[in-house]
């Protein structure tokens, strides 16, 4: 240490070692050497201080006190020691420090017993008070950083510094460091000898992953008395570059469109070292090393070495000829240097976006197309196009249109979207005697307007010759409909009109024949030939095939083309009235009273014809019979209506036939005596009549009556005789269904005792295995169909166990238990939703008489005279058991 002006500058003249990869010395130095020391501290901080090499051609240093190689050379005498001069560019102060170069010695005993020299730190003096007045000390010493290269290949533990108290010379002092990298995580890296105070580094630091330790250095006597102020150790982690740069991505994409100027941005790709990011370890420099394919010239793009943005540098960028370019991209630290620096590479892969910058070109000049006419949504042409840009984007997608040659607008040109071409179509229908040829001019575009400075050459504009072919074409009639006006009542063979069709094919010869197509009252014929129309039927407004006054027939026109071909015409007939209908009259059943008060009857006419053929009408009563007019008048009431009314004072109820005489007010008039039945019955004070036989009135006579009521009465005795005949065949049925006699057949009178015994589960059996065989009919002889409403359903069932006729007393309970088994997996056994039936034995069993069975308590000593007080249910058993002795 040296103080110059009150102020302590460390000046460190440092040996640094070099390892080599044989013992050769003249082996030429192929290592960067780095000396991360800084050169001079004071109290107020680190200065901006300028370095320089005495040996500028052989040895550089950067601002940061990084030295290194310029060149390699061989280690010699005159090479192994250099100065590093320093200046302050403020105060212009100038020092210097002397750099020996050496090759590291090896290892041996005797070096490893005596170790070399390391730097030895002092604790400052403490403050100390003598008779009360404050003695002076000099101010703490700023202890600089300890720079330690990261991953160095030891040996170890390797002494790094050695830590003295001047007061060790009196007292027993121990040293210890505290930390992370001391006794805080990360533990053990550094350690201190805690007598003699040397502080060593136990293993290689990767500034990596810690950068700089900050520890204090204490010192204590043998009681753990601190004995000097703790001093901060700051040791710095210096970076070597251990790293390559590592790009984002290993496969960049990018795109650029096509023609792009010279300067244009295209991507940016980016790369991280983990080195310092502040020297020249961690600086990255890009460049690229290869393009593929390498025309239209190799340098196509350049990218920028500090930020990785890749621009175009020279133009002729054409999708047409090179869609994609392929960039090897290498990153480099050490700012790039090639014979220091570390790099890695990349791939970058430059897509050429497509733009407009080729029109569709029609490969022909002229295309030729026909089309028969009357015909639409035909395809006449196929227009075709080239285009050189992407194919399906709308720079290559065509569109098409009639820039002339089709005033009318019956071609229309739609866009094929697979093959792009330009289909020709007629969208209205095209007549061959109007127009036999048509020739449009038709101009292809794309989608997107071209690129800008781009003109559409000749080849998209190309002319469409159309032919229009002559096809046979139906026959028409004008008018259609036609009509006529005519009188109803025309005789047959009257010829009404002439309806001919033309022919629109002008440019043929043919001829046309007529036939008829529709007549609802067939009261026409037409001439195949010249198509005149006569009547063969009287023609009659009131059919009803007349609607409205107008009857409607159709003909049909054909031709003699190939092929024929034909159109139809209808001829509608306005039939104009005339007087042939004589009025009826309306009702033609009325009702009366037997006497003339209450008695009226209201009538009018009908008549088919219209006016003037019609109403006003006069309404009169025939001179013969003459009873006619004695028993009936009539009153006009209006032109339309007119009342029947009875003359007589009483008339016998029945069924009356008056006729009437009614004329119309036609030219020449037309009159018709028309009958009306009137029914005279008895009628109460309303008018109302109250004859029950109403029924005569109706038309039918008493035989009619009779028969009807007749007819009613067998259908009943037949319904009865078929109701009995059933319920006879039913009970015929039950009974051939009875296996038992039916004075034994219990099923009849089933007891029921109120017990609480099991439900259908005690009941799951089937105990028909325990009648006899020989008297089971099996289900194969029993009718079809024919079946007791108790029996369980027909399913297919599983065998039970035959019992024999006289089986043993011990068998019974295998018996059982083997029919409990085929029960249980039978689907058809009980229980089920119907009534539980159990087979009779018949008389033959052999099981003995239940009066056997005693009891083991009898009861003999109860008294049983209480039964008599339950009523008449209970009294046979009073009578057996509360009688008495007897």
């Amino acid at each position: 240490f040296t103080e110059i002006k009150n102020r302590f500058y460390l000046i460190p003249l440092l040996a640094i070692p070099m390892e080599f990869s044989s013992e050769e010395q003249l082996k030429t130095l192929k290592e960067i050497i780095f000396l991360r020391e800084y050169f001079i501290f004071n109290c107020n901080g680190k200065r901006k201080v300028q370095y320089e090499s005495s040996e500028p051609a052989d040895f550089k240093v950067d601002e940061d006190g990084m030295v290194y190689a310029v060149r390699s050379f061989p280690l010699s005498s005159e090479h192994a020691k250099f100065l590093i001069y320093a200046q302050d560019k403020e105060t212009q102060e100038k020092w210097q420090v002397a750099v020996k170069l050496s090759l590291k010695p090896t290892l041996t005993e005797d070096s490893v017993k005596e170790p070399p020299e390391v730097e030895e730190i002092v604790f400052p003096r403490q403050f100390s008070k003598h008779s009360g007045h404050l003695q002076r000390q000099k101010r703490d010493w700023v202890i600089p950083p300890i720079n330690l290269p990261e991953n160095s290949r030891g040996p170890f533990p390797q002494e790094l510094v050695r830590i003295r108290s001047d007061r060790d010379k009196n007292l027993s002092l121990r040293y210890s460091v505290t930390g992370p990298g001391a006794d805080q995580p990360p533990t053990g890296i550094f350690i201190i000898n805690p007598i003699s105070g040397q502080l060593s580094v136990t293993k290689p630091l990767d500034r990596e992953q810690i950068a700089r330790f900050h520890l204090r250095a204490h010192a204590v006597d043998i009681n753990g008395n601190q004995v000097e102020n703790p001093i901060d150790i700051v040791i710095n982690v210096i970076d070597m570059n251990d790293n390559r740069p590592e790009f984002l991505h290993q496969v960049w994409n990018g795109t650029v469109p096509e023609g792009s100027k010279p300067g244009t941005y295209v991507m940016t790709v980016t790369a991280i070292d983990a080195d310092d990011p502040n020297a020249l370890n961690g600086m990255l420099r890009y460049r690229i090393l290869s393009q593929a394919p390498s025309t239209p010239s190799p340098n196509m793009f350049t990218i920028n070495n500090e930020t990785g943005d890749i621009i175009t540098v020279a133009a002729g960028l054409d999708r047409e000829k090179v869609q994609q370019y392929t960039l090897i991209i290498q990153a480099t630290d050490m700012e790039g240097n090639p014979t220091y620096g570390l790099s890695n590479t990349a791939t970058a892969i430059i897509t050429v976006t497509d733009v407009n910058d080729n029109p569709p070109e029609f490969t022909a000049m002229t295309f030729y197309g026909e089309v028969p006419e009357n015909r639409v949504d035909v395809i006449v042409a196929n227009l075709t196009v080239t285009d050189k840009d992407q194919p399906h984007t709308p720079a290559w997608n065509a569109v098409y249109r009639i820039s002339g040659g089709d005033p009318t607008g019956r071609f229309a040109i739609q866009t094929d979207p697979n093959s792009n071409d330009g289909l020709v179509t007629v969208v209205k229908p095209i007549d061959f005697e109007t127009n036999r040829m048509f020739v449009l001019t038709v101009a292809a575009e794309n989608q997107v307007p071209l690129a800008k400075g781009i003109q559409h050459p000749p080849q998209s504009t190309a002319t469409v010759s159309v032919t229009v072919i002559d096809v046979n074409e139906n026959p028409y009639f004008a008018p259609n409909p036609k009509i006529i006006r005519q009188e109803e009542g025309l005789h047959a063979g009257t010829m009404l009109t002439t309806f001919t069709a033309q022919d629109p094919d002008r440019y043929m010869q043919q001829n046309i024949r007529y036939t008829k197509l529709s007549d609802p009252a067939n009261w026409l014929k037409i001439d195949p030939v010249n198509g005149q129309i006569t009547t063969i039927a009287v023609l009659d407004r009131e059919s009803p095939n007349v609607k409205n006054n107008i009857y409607n027939a159709t003909f049909l026109a054909s031709d003699n083309g190939i092929p024929p071909m034909s159109g139809t015409g209808t001829l509608q007939i306005y039939l104009l009235d005339i007087n042939d209908n004589a009025p009826q009259v309306l009702p033609q059943e009325a009702e009366t009273c037997e006497t003339p008060d209450p008695n009226s009857i209201n009538i009018t006419a009908l008549d088919y014809d219209i006016d003037p053929n019609a109403g006003p009408f006069a309404f009169d009563l025939p001179l013969s019979p003459v009873t006619i007019k004695r028993n009936w008048t009539i009153t006009r009431l209006n032109g339309d209506f007119a009342q029947l009314n009875l003359k007589i004072k009483f008339l016998e109820a029945g069924i009356y036939e008056v006729p009437i005489i009614i004329t119309d007010s036609g030219n020449p008039p037309k009159s018709n005596i028309s009958i009306l039945r009137v029914k005279v019955c008895q009628c109460d004070s309303n008018g109302d009549c109250t004859d029950v036989d109403r029924i005569v009135g109706a038309g039918l006579g008493t035989g009619a009556i009779i028969a009807i009521l007749l007819c009613i009465i067998i259908l009943l005795i037949l319904v009865l005789m078929f109701v009995v005949w059933m319920k006879r065949r039913d009970k015929e049925r039950q009974a051939k269904q009875l296996l038992i006699d039916p004075e034994d057949d219990v099923r009849d009178n089933i007891l029921k005792y109120d017990e609480e015994g099991g439900g259908e589960e005690d009941q799951d059996y089937d105990l028909s295995q325990l009648q006899q065989p020989d008297t089971v009919e099996p289900d194969a002889i029993k009718p079809v169909g024919i079946r007791r409403m108790d029996e369980r359903p027909i399913h297919a069932e599983p065998q039970y166990p035959v019992r024999s006729a006289a089986p043993h007393p011990g068998d019974i309970g295998d018996f059982i238990n083997e029919g409990l088994k085929a029960a249980d997996n039978d689907p058809t056994a009980p229980p089920y939703d119907s009534l539980l039936v159990f087979d009779y034995e018949g008389s033959g069993s052999t099981a003995g008489s239940l009066s056997s069975l005693n009891s083991s308590s009898s009861g003999g000593e109860q008294d049983y005279d209480y039964l008599n007080d339950w009523g008449p249910r209970f009294k046979k058993l009073a009578d057996m058991y509360g009688g008495g002795d007897d």
